[in-house]
């Protein structure tokens, strides 16, 4: 298997577990831990994870000059976009975060005209169009009522914040990766994301009953440190390494079919008019403003 295709194996396998954990973190906010405990929890534990990775990869320096540009990837990466993602996903439904979070293709379109010149044509104008209008239709009209998603407008909002967020720190760490080791980035990534959120966090995190959460509950929340952060930033990582990173924020298209059909089959959201037409436009949106930039990366020898 070679490198490129190994690499777009991890992003495919960052993609499921992204797309599953729509609903198995749902399922024990607030209940069992509320949102900012759980950044928390996860900042920890993945940062543990990594240091314990990185005695066992030979030592690297960060250059002085790279911190800067650390310090930012750990805000947008590690704090303001797994603050803001668990908190939407309190307040609104598993499929509008599975759908939301795929505007992160449209963002890193832009975000990649305003930091490398890259031009937007007539057709990503389009596709960046119609995906804002998908988003701004779920936002306004999917607030649909239950009882597990009290301020769903609210909750979307904070969707496209996470999505907004996790393309500008896909597009500012690429040049990190390709000059450092994955472990050794990452252990300082998360390291610096858990000190940043920890005035947010801290709070919530004492007031977690780790005695009363019932093994299920236990079950979930590993899942979401060692999977959905531990496992899905390093095949992510490595996506980048080997990729372009709008190649890499792709990926992303599938999480709205695989997260509805997660959430639906486990019952634990259900599917509805504002839903299907709202999903539509973004991924149409997405298609039309990622399809010359995808084409242009085939045709672009792979780095090894």
């Amino acid at each position: 298997m070679s490198k490129r295709t190994l690499a777009i194996v991890a992003c495919l396998a960052a993609t499921t577990i992204y797309a599953i954990n729509h609903t198995i973190a749902k399922g024990v906010m607030p209940m069992h831990i509320k949102p900012f405990g759980f950044i928390m929890t996860r900042l920890l534990g993945a940062s543990v994870l990594f240091w314990i990775c990185s005695f066992f990869v030979p030592n690297e320096k960060i250059e002085r000059k790279d911190w800067g540009r650390i310090l930012v990837c750990s805000l947008l990466g590690m704090s303001v976009n797994m603050l803001s993602f668990f908190k939407g996903l309190e307040l609104s439904t598993p499929i509008n975060s599975s759908v939301l979070i795929t505007l992160v293709p449209i963002i890193v379109v832009v975000l990649s005209a305003l930091f490398i010149k890259e031009r937007i044509t007539l057709q990503k104008g389009l596709g960046v169009g119609l995906g804002l209008m998908g988003a701004l239709f779920l936002i306004l009209y999917g607030a649909e009522l239950r009882h597990d998603a009290p301020n769903i407008p609210l909750g979307n909002a904070l969707f496209v914040l996470n999505a907004l967020t996790f393309g500008g720190y896909l597009i500012l760490v690429k040049k990190l990766i390709e000059k450092y080791a994955i472990i050794t980035l990452l252990k300082w990534l998360f390291t610096i994301g858990c000190i940043i959120s920890f005035p947010i966090t801290i709070s919530e995190f004492r007031e977690i009953q780790w005695a009363t959460i019932p093994k299920e509950g236990i079950e979930a929340i590993v899942f979401v440190v060692v999977g959905t952060t531990f496992l899905t930033y390093l095949f992510n990582a490595y996506g980048l390494s080997k990729l372009k990173a709008s190649t890499v924020s792709a990926f992303t298209y599938a999480q709205p079919l695989m997260g509805i059909l997660f959430a639906v089959f486990t019952g634990n959201d259900q599917l509805t008019t504002v839903k299907i037409i709202g999903t539509m436009m973004v991924v149409v949106g997405l298609y039309l403003a990622t399809k010359q930039t995808e084409q242009k990366v085939k045709q672009a020898p792979t780095k090894l």
